[in-house]
């Protein structure tokens, strides 16, 4: 037996030994084969060393000396010298003293032995006797170095470096940690910002999202005539409206035989209960009620107390808007003349438009909190400003005289397949328009079934005046001094005036008239041999005078201030046509202004639609009065009116106009109509425009009518509408007879009716 010594040359344990060599270094290991056993288990579980291959047996056939892992070999030498421990009693580390089976395995001086299991993850055993040597010559390998394992207590498993990667639960934890951290601390910045720094205006924001915002509209001021009857006037109404979602929580009492009970019926609970209201079928409203909207439109223009029912039955998103409709009680009677207004409240033309700004009110404001189911929450938030209404405006109309003058107008119209017609009715001394009628008409109650031009052709349609325009003539010569009514005229056949071939309206032998009887038998010649006498600036400057070429001053919508060349831009033959209202274009208001100054000794006065405005405090302000403006001597105005007597006289071109009990002076026109959709000339003009009584005037009347196709002579078409309009403006204004006094005689010709 062969004995070794350690690094501090002191013997070490000889081979076959009982008490072999701890392989931990320690002191021999118990004889106690119990507590061997539990030595040897806890050992094993501290070091785990690695498992490694099985060394195979060296030259001589013995296994390597590898199989025997001292304390020395797991630490690795750094020096040659191998180092020993404290020796440990006990009992052999074999595979059997740990309740392992022994194998035979191979020790790494190249010896074979057994191996237990449960020695470590080498799966070699202890071998008693067995140690590590590095004697030269022996024929094994040295082991290869290891990490120190010095100060470090005796039974720990080998230094192994502790790594955290990115993956290691432990980082991961405390990732996962500082994010939760992390947001939590958002939230609670979040919960101090709301509730400490901006508390107010979270509040307030909270409060917005409940609070609703209704617009109370104002009732649209009336429009009314001379009298106040009402031509316009806004009615309360109500839209109905409904949150779909909330309807579906329609609760109500139920009767079951003689029990009442209180259930959900819903959305078919309540269209059963608003259909017979709204005046609509179940599946209707049903279809309404229906959906996810917030807001939804179930039926327009409900009235007030409609709505007072609806409000009763207490169903959940039901609710109402407060509107107004226009109503207009003369229906076609003056809708040209009034106007309308839209279903979106705005006016769309006539005297709504032009009045617009004093009709229209104020709206008013109301504020209230609401759930989401649709009811209001009662709050100290809850606020209103109410609505102020438009103001109420007087016209001059008369509303009787308006409906006869429409009424008249749309007869022959329609009698003379004609494609349109005026009426209008002026105060001679004031300019006030008494009736302004036109047809076609509209129904502004029904704009569904209007059609065609809603402007009033009293204003916006221009056309040549005729014959009508030769009184502008005659005032002119007469105050120009170049002619007098008796001034003596021959009158040819035709005329050759600019290279042009001028004749009357009928072929007739050259005639001796006085300028009363040319004016009377409208002879186109005739008058354009006394205007030839005045320049054309003179004449251009009459025509201006009357209010030819320029807006009124009314403003109403659409309307056209006709067409009156200048001097200079008049072509040669338009000098003499403009003599017999050829050549010049106007409307009816300004066809009618010209009888009116005559009527009115010679005055022009600007014609009015507004009479006043009604204030919010029951008084009125009455509309500025306009200022006349005199074009001709009164002298000349009489003249003008005497010579206007013979139209209507019994050899006169409209006896049909003729009133018994007063005198009527006037003038007849047929005129070439000029089309704009064919670019050329088209059909007749008829007019005839008059006043009464003629030694007083008080009114004046003129009748337009555009393209008759059954007759177009102004005396047979405009006349009787006229006769029959005046007599019953006499009647209704109760303006008296003509005193007794005598028209002039003028003798006629009757040939141009």
């Amino acid at each position: 037996m062969t004995q070794s010594r350690d690094r501090q040359g002191g013997p070490s344990r000889p081979s076959g030994a009982s008490g072999s060599q701890d392989p931990s270094g320690g002191a021999p290991r118990s004889r106690d084969p119990q507590r061997a056993a539990a030595r040897a288990r806890s050992a094993g579980a501290a070091q785990q060393p690695r498992r490694g291959p099985r060394p195979a047996a060296d030259a001589g056939g013995s296994p390597s000396a590898k199989a025997v892992r001292t304390p020395a070999a797991r630490g690795g030498v750094r020096t040659g010298a191998p180092r020993t421990a404290a020796p440990r009693t006990g009992a052999p580390r074999t595979g059997a003293a740990r309740g392992g089976t022994a194998r035979t395995g191979a020790t790494r001086d190249g010896s074979t032995g057994p191996v237990g299991k449960a020695g470590g993850k080498t799966g070699g055993t202890r071998r008693s006797g067995t140690t590590r040597s590095s004697t030269a010559g022996s024929g094994t390998r040295p082991a290869a170095p290891r990490p120190s394992t010095a100060g470090r207590p005796a039974g720990s498993g080998p230094l192994r470096p502790v790594r955290f990667g990115v993956g290691h639960p432990r980082r991961r934890v405390r990732a996962m940690f500082i994010a939760i951290l992390f947001v939590f601390s958002l939230f609670g910045a979040q919960l101090l910002r709301i509730q400490a720094l901006d508390a107010s205006a979270m509040a307030k924001q909270a409060l917005g999202s409940r609070l609703h915002t209704a617009v109370v509209p104002a009732l649209r001021g009336s429009i009314t005539d001379s009298r106040g009857v009402v031509l316009a006037a806004s009615i309360e109404r109500f839209d109905i409206v409904v949150n779909q979602q909330a309807v579906t929580q329609y609760v109500k009492t139920v009767q079951h035989g003689d029990t009442r009970t209180r259930e959900t019926v819903g959305v078919a609970g309540a269209a059963a209960d608003l259909a017979p209201l709204l005046g609509m079928t179940v599946p209707e409203v049903t279809d309404k009620l229906t959906g996810n909207r917030a807001f939804n439109y179930v039926a327009k223009g409900i009235t007030p107390l409609t709505w007072r029912k609806i409000k009763a039955l207490g169903i959940n998103g039901i609710d109402a808007e407060a509107t107004s409709k226009r109503s207009y009680p003369t229906s076609t009677t003056a809708a040209s003349l009034v106007g309308f207004v839209g279903a979106d409240g705005r006016p769309g033309g006539g005297l709504e438009l032009l009045l617009d700004k004093q009709l229209q009110g104020t709206p008013g404001m109301t504020s209230y909190e609401q759930s989401r189911d649709g009811r209001v929450i009662p709050t100290d938030s809850e606020h209103s400003t109410p609505a102020v209404a438009g103001r109420d405006v007087r016209l001059t109309i008369n509303s009787d005289l308006q409906w006869f003058a429409q009424n008249a107008i749309s007869a022959k119209v329609k009698e003379t397949d004609a494609l349109s017609g005026t009426v209008t009715v002026t105060d001679v001394k004031t300019g006030r328009l008494l009736a302004v009628a036109s047809y076609p008409t509209f129904d502004p109650n029904n704009l569904a079934t209007a059609s065609g031009n809603l402007d009033n052709r009293a204003f916006d349609e221009v056309y040549e005046p005729g014959s009508t325009g030769k009184v502008i003539t005659a005032s002119a010569a007469l105050e120009e001094g170049v002619a007098t009514p008796d001034t003596p005229v021959t009158v040819p056949n035709t005329l050759r005036r600019a290279g042009t071939v001028f004749h009357d309206s009928h072929d007739h032998p050259t005639e001796n008239l006085t300028f009363a009887q040319v004016l009377a038998q409208s002879s186109n010649i005739g008058t354009m041999l006394v205007g030839e006498k005045l320049s054309p600036e003179t004449m251009y400057g009459y025509e201006r005078k009357f209010g030819l070429g320029e807006k009124s001053g009314i403003g109403f919508p659409g309307e056209t201030p006709g067409l009156v060349a200048k001097p200079s831009d008049w072509s040669g033959s338009q000098r003499y046509t403009m003599m017999f209202g050829q050549g010049l274009s106007l409307n009816a208001i300004q066809a009618a202004g010209v009888f009116q100054t005559v009527a009115n000794d010679g005055v022009r006065m600007p014609p009015t639609l507004v009479a006043g405005t009604e204030n919010a405090d029951g008084t009125s302000t009455p509309a500025p009065t306009p200022k006349g403006k005199r074009v001709v001597s009164p002298e000349v105005a009489k003249q003008v009116r005497e010579m206007l007597e013979g139209v209507v006289g019994k050899e006169g071109t409209a006896p049909e106009a003729k009133i018994p009990g007063y005198r009527v002076a006037g003038k007849t026109g047929t005129a070439d109509r000029y089309d704009d959709k064919t670019g050329g000339y088209s059909g007749k003009t008829a007019s005839f425009i008059g006043f009464a009584p003629a030694d007083k005037p008080e009114l004046v009347i003129g009748v337009t009518v555009q393209r008759p196709v059954k007759s177009y002579f102004g005396g047979v078409v405009a006349g009787p509408v006229f006769h029959d309009v005046m007599t019953y403006a006499l009647q209704e204004l109760k303006i008296p007879p003509t005193a007794a006094t005598t028209p002039p005689t003028i003798k006629l010709k009757t040939t141009e009716r």
